[in-house]
């Protein structure tokens, strides 16, 4: 590899979020990784910090047409440059367009179990969250379509946010559930926020479909929020994108966003944005194998040291989401104990919803040293 992931960088004592805990403690939480950014990223953020002078900033050209020409290479999908408008972040954005794009009490749908902070953005916008949750069947998840069109067709739901692939459970949604989705939210007029923030983090020959990329539906009834922010391990630097081919729609967002504003550039978020789609794709090839590699070998340990546990497959984001319900029905508790008696840190299940009482998340974005030190920390809890 020409990338070495395998580097276990010290984050304590650098304001991390993530790592700032006991000593002992080993952080496997929130969604940010343990590795060093691309180094061409790193590259223009010094460059643009050697200018010395940090005023405010514009979105250039050069910005555009480098998320255009990322999509189209990437992921085959050809968006037009004034589609896209510049915020500081997916969940700002998301917020935004709950507030905008609605009046209070009304329902929002969401798919659980599901990112957790999209509960936040709804609530604490005085609309109601409406659960449309997930079936679970052998492992897997799918989704219950008589459910969600019952719950699409009460008269109160006005948007519905699609996390595409899905947090946390690593799913890739194929072009049929997509096109279907977008069906039946157009036919009761249900606005689509697609959360698309993990669409470059999939298994290597693994490709996500873009929700926009589907159907005319699909296109006209939705709103794409996407960054380099997860992919490339810059969220601190609050940069990401919206994309709305609907012109009406796009004036809403805009209006949105620039009201609550979140749509002005700090001064290395555009910077590190182009960097990361113009010269980023090698470094994360590489690291899509290395995280590959790295959920193998969670899966292999797990089946061989600690069966009481069941890895749902993932095809898609670094996160894993482990079945615990042998072992308990409330791993609110056992995550509690767990990271008490061993230091090891993992998401609650819970604050996902559906049926994430049961389960775990781990991050496994970090270096493989890491990633077995946290499996004989989960193995001895367990044990």
């Amino acid at each position: 590899m020409k990338y070495d992931f395998d580097k276990v960088v010290n984050r304590r004592d650098t304001y991390s979020l993530k790592w700032d805990v006991k000593e002992n403690e080993l952080p496997m939480w929130v969604a940010d990784m343990d590795f060093e950014t691309a180094p061409e990223i790193i590259n223009a953020i010094e460059k643009r910090a050697a200018h010395g002078v940090f005023g405010y900033t514009d979105v250039p050209k050069e910005w555009y047409q480098a998320i255009c020409n990322w999509w189209e290479m990437r992921h085959h999908f050809q968006m037009q440059q004034d589609w896209l408008m510049f915020c500081t972040g997916v969940i700002p954005a998301i917020s935004s367009i709950v507030r905008k794009l609605t009046t209070p009490n009304e329902n929002v749908v969401i798919q659980t179990p599901v990112y957790n902070i999209f509960f936040n953005s709804i609530v604490n916008n005085g609309c109601r969250v409406l659960e449309s949750p997930l079936v679970y069947e052998n492992g897997l998840y799918r989704i219950d379509w008589e459910d969600l069109e019952e719950k699409l067709a009460n008269p109160q739901t006005t948007l519905m946010i699609l996390c595409n692939p899905q947090n946390p459970a690593g799913i890739i949604w194929d072009q049929e559930t997509l096109e279907k989705i977008g069906d039946l939210c157009a036919k009761h007029h249900v606005t689509v926020i697609a959360d698309e923030i993990h669409c470059d983090l999939t298994d290597p020959g693994k490709e996500y479909i873009p929700f926009a990329s589907v159907s005319g539906n699909c296109r006209e009834n939705s709103i794409t929020c996407i960054a380099p922010t997860k992919t490339f391990n810059i969220a601190g630097l609050q940069t990401a994108a919206i994309m709305v081919p609907n012109p009406q729609l796009r004036y809403k967002v805009n209006r949105a966003i620039n009201t609550d504003e979140v749509a002005e550039p700090n001064v290395f978020a555009v910077t590190a944005a182009i960097a990361a789609y113009q010269e980023g794709a090698e470094w994360l090839d590489e690291l899509r194998a290395y995280i590959y590699e790295n959920k193998q070998t969670v899966k292999q340990y797990i089946q061989e040291h600690i069966p009481e546990i069941t890895v749902v497959d993932s095809e898609a984001t670094y996160l894993l989401w482990l079945d615990c319900s042998k072992i308990t029905q409330d791993t609110d508790i056992f995550l509690k104990k767990l990271r008490k008696e061993t230091g090891l840190f993992l998401s609650l299940g819970s604050i996902y919803g559906g049926n994430g009482k049961c389960f775990a998340r781990m991050n496994l974005a970090c270096p493989r040293a890491t990633v077995l030190d946290g499996l004989h920390r989960l193995e001895k809890g367990v044990h």
